[in-house]
C-alpha cells in the first residue's frame, strides 16, 4: 500500500480502485524571475483542462522582479485552481516545503513537483497519478529530453542527453522503466514527503538528489516511469550553462558532505578532468608533456562539435564542444570549490535556477 517502505504492484482491478482523484493532487512549481518561461509551462501543464482544473496548482515565487508574479495573477483568471504563494526562503526547496505546509489538505495523497523550464505533454499529471497508483512507490520520477531553439541552445540540448553530457544518468533521455536511486523529481507520495521532512530548505541546488538519499535511507523506493516524459528547455548561453553546472557541482558536493557519502565514478570524472587541466596548466612552463592531456581533451571537444554538426545537419552543432566543456569544467570546479570550503554542509545559499 502507499506509504509503506517497499513498493507494491497492483492488478488492473486494484488500480481502478486505488486511482488517485485529481482533487487529491497538489502540484507545485517553484519560480524566481521566470517571466520568459512560466506562461508556456503552465499552459502545457494544465492539459486536459477538465481534469487539471480539479487539482490544486501552486506557483511558489521566491520574490521575482521580472513580472513573473503578474503573469501568474493574470493566468488565475483562466485557471481558477492556480495559486500564487510567496516564498520568502527564495530557494526551490523552501518554496515546495512552504506549499505543502500552507496549501496542502488532509485529503491530498500526491505531490507533483514541476519545473518552470519544462514543457509538459498533455495528461502529464494524470499519467503520473496512474503510474503512482500502479507501482505504489514512494516517488515516481520521469525521463527528461533536453530541447533548444537554435544556435548554442540547440547544441547544448543535443550533447546533454548523451553519455558524454550526462554521464549515463538513467533519467537523461532514458527509455527504460526501472527502480533508480535518483531521477528528475515528479510525483511523491505526500505522506512519504512529510515523513522524511521534505526538502532540506538550506540546500540551493541538488536538493532533489539529497532528498532521494534520505528517502532511500528511510526505505522508500524511486520508480523511473516510461509512461510519460518531459521536455526541458536548456539555458540559452554558454555563461548561463556554466553558472548552472557550477551550482550543480557545488550542490552535489554539499550532498556528499552532508551524508558522508562517496561520489560515483561518473561524478568523479569531471572533477578529475578539472584537476588534470589545472595541473597541466601549472606544469606547462616546465615540460611540454603537460600539453598531452589538454590536447587530448581539446580533441574530444572538437570531435564532439564535428559529429554534432553532421548529425544535426547544422552549424549549430559546432557549439556542442564548447557546451560540453562548460558543463564538465563548471561542474568539476564547483564541486572542488565546495569540497575545499570550510562552510558547514548545510550553509550553501543561492537563488533558485
Amino acid at each position: 500500500m502507499a506509504g509503506t517502505p517497499n513498493s507494491t504492484w497492483v492488478t488492473d482491478t486494484e488500480l481502478e480502485s486505488s486511482a488517485i482523484d485529481p482533487t487529491d493532487i497538489l502540484v507545485v512549481l517553484p519560480a524566481l524571475n521566470e517571466a520568459d518561461h512560466i506562461e508556456t509551462c503552465l499552459h502545457s501543464l494544465m492539459r486536459p483542462a477538465h481534469w487539471m482544473a480539479q487539482c490544486r496548482v501552486v506557483v511558489a515565487d521566491g520574490g521575482s522582479t521580472d513580472g513573473t508574479q503578474g503573469i501568474v495573477e493574470r493566468l488565475k483568471e483562466t485557471y481558477p485552481n492556480l495559486h500564487l504563494l510567496d516564498n520568502p526562503g527564495r530557494l526551490q526547496s523552501a518554496g515546495i516545503n512552504a506549499a505543502v505546509a500552507q496549501l496542502s489538505q488532509p485529503h491530498h495523497r500526491l505531490l507533483v513537483r514541476c519545473d518552470v523550464h519544462a514543457i509538459y505533454p498533455a495528461g502529464y499529471v494524470q499519467a503520473l497519478a496512474r503510474e503512482h497508483a500502479r507501482v505504489q512507490a514512494a516517488s515516481v520520477v520521469t525521463a527528461m529530453d533536453a530541447t533548444g531553439q537554435d544556435g548554442f541552445q540547440k547544441a547544448a540540448a543535443w550533447i546533454v542527453d548523451t553519455p558524454l553530457g550526462s554521464g549515463g544518468s538513467a533519467h537523461r533521455g532514458g527509455q527504460k522503466a526501472q527502480f533508480v536511486d535518483h531521477g528528475h523529481h515528479a510525483a511523491f507520495d505526500i505522506d512519504w514527503f512529510r515523513r522524511i521532512g521534505g526538502y532540506d530548505p538550506a540546500i540551493s541546488h541538488n536538493e532533489d538528489a539529497e532528498f532521494d538519499v534520505r528517502l532511500a535511507q528511510s526505505g522508500g523506493r524511486i520508480w523511473l516511469t516510461d509512461k510519460t516524459r518531459i521536455s526541458y528547455v536548456m539555458r540559452p548561453t554558454l555563461l548561463a550553462v556554466w553558472q548552472q553546472y557550477w551550482n550543480y557541482g557545488r550542490g552535489r558536493a554539499n550532498t556528499l558532505l552532508k551524508h558522508r557519502a562517496r561520489p560515483r565514478l561518473r561524478q568523479l570524472i569531471p572533477v578529475l578532468n578539472s584537476l588534470l587541466l589545472i595541473g597541466s596548466a601549472l606544469a606547462i612552463p616546465f615540460t611540454s608533456l603537460a600539453l598531452m592531456w589538454p590536447a587530448l581533451y581539446a580533441s574530444v571537444l572538437i570531435s564532439t562539435s564535428l559529429v554534432a554538426a553532421m548529425l544535426l545537419r547544422s552549424r549549430d552543432g559546432l557549439w556542442s564542444g564548447p557546451a560540453l566543456g562548460a558543463m564538465h569544467m563548471a561542474w568539476g570546479l564547483g564541486f572542488l570549490k565546495r569540497i575545499m570550503s570550510p562552510a558547514p554542509a548545510r550553509n550553501v545559499q543561492s537563488q533558485t535556477g
